[in-house]
């Protein structure tokens, strides 16, 4: 048993699947930036990326089990060439549809199209933004990515984003520690960025860091893994277990593997029923009920007010 089921046993608690809400989609691991937190190890030189057979797989289970949200993520999922056909078919079948966008994209030449195109179908767009402050974001994503950051922020506003379209941006802490409150951070972001810049924001959502992949070197690299494994264990809350994502998200692989959510995704804890399941092997129906595979790395979901890809849970 891991850390974190000890946690759930003596607590009382356990982790199963409900009704299937959002179906999450990563669609490989290449990305203009290389993050020093990111969780999917993404980079201007990875190489995996979806094939045209398993995107219209993809999309023929989209028309089939149509979730009610389909959530496209990465790397920086726009570089597939499948993302129009993925956001188009999601959003005929009824869907509402996220992009989980880095914003320097939208500044490349070849994506200038991008604010436009996501308006004219009203995609959600949940944009990374770690920090308010420009010396903290280029610390965590590159240097100078917060200047590009704030113009295409400024080019999502002009076409109706953080008004009439929603727009949340994701703050991830600089280091090893657990995010602030989520709803003091979001007020101290909304003033922030009005003031500074004319920037309006839907909603904030404050996700912490995961000690996998580029994070995980880091904390052993600067001798804090045991430190913040500690924090995690020590911070863990009970309440925070009924909204885990993984309860009601499927991660899909860029091959079309099932996973519990992202994070499981990067550590290949593909889900199992006597054989590794694809999404054509399932429906929403059949993955209501089965457990949920967990490791010690659930231990940040759980900690503190709890994390997910939709920001903090209580």
């Amino acid at each position: 048993m891991n850390r974190f089921a000890d946690k759930l046993s003596s607590h009382r608690l356990s982790l199963r699947r409900a009704r299937l809400q959002t179906l999450q989609i990563n669609v490989g691991r290449k990305c203009n930036q290389a993050c020093h937190h990111c969780h999917v190890d993404a980079a201007p030189w990875r190489t995996e990326t979806m094939p045209a057979k398993i995107a219209n797989r993809i999309g023929q289970w989209i028309r089939e089990h149509r979730p009610p949200v389909v959530d496209i993520t990465g790397g920086a999922p726009e570089l597939s060439e499948h993302f129009r056909f993925l956001v188009e078919t999601a959003r005929d079948a009824g869907c509402q549809v996220i992009d989980r966008n880095n914003l320097t994209i939208i500044e490349t030449e070849a994506f200038a199209w991008l604010p436009e195109y996501l308006a004219s179908h009203e995609v959600e767009v949940i944009a990374s933004l770690p920090c308010y402050l420009g010396e903290n974001v280029d610390a965590q994503r590159g240097s100078g990515v917060f200047a590009k950051s704030i113009s295409a922020l400024k080019k999502l506003n002009a076409v109706g984003y953080g008004r009439k379209l929603p727009l949340g941006l994701v703050y991830n802490p600089l280091g090893a520690k657990l995010p602030p409150s989520q709803a003091e951070l979001q007020a101290e972001y909304r003033t922030e960025l009005r003031q500074r810049y004319g920037i309006e924001f839907t909603r904030l959502l404050a996700i912490t860091n995961q000690p996998i992949a580029r994070f995980a070197e880091y904390l052993r690299q600067h001798g804090r893994w045991d430190a913040y494994l500690e924090l995690l264990a020590h911070s863990f809350n009970p309440a925070t277990v009924d909204g885990l994502m993984c309860r009601t998200t499927i991660s899909i692989g860029w091959m079309g593997e099932v996973f519990d959510c992202d994070f499981n995704q990067m550590l290949k804890m593909q889900v199992r029923n006597g054989k590794p399941l694809y999404l054509w092997d399932v429906t929403p129906a059949r993955l209501e009920g089965w457990e949920i595979q967990t490791g010690l790395h659930c231990l940040a979901c759980t900690a503190g007010c709890g994390s997910s890809c939709t920001g903090a849970l209580s």
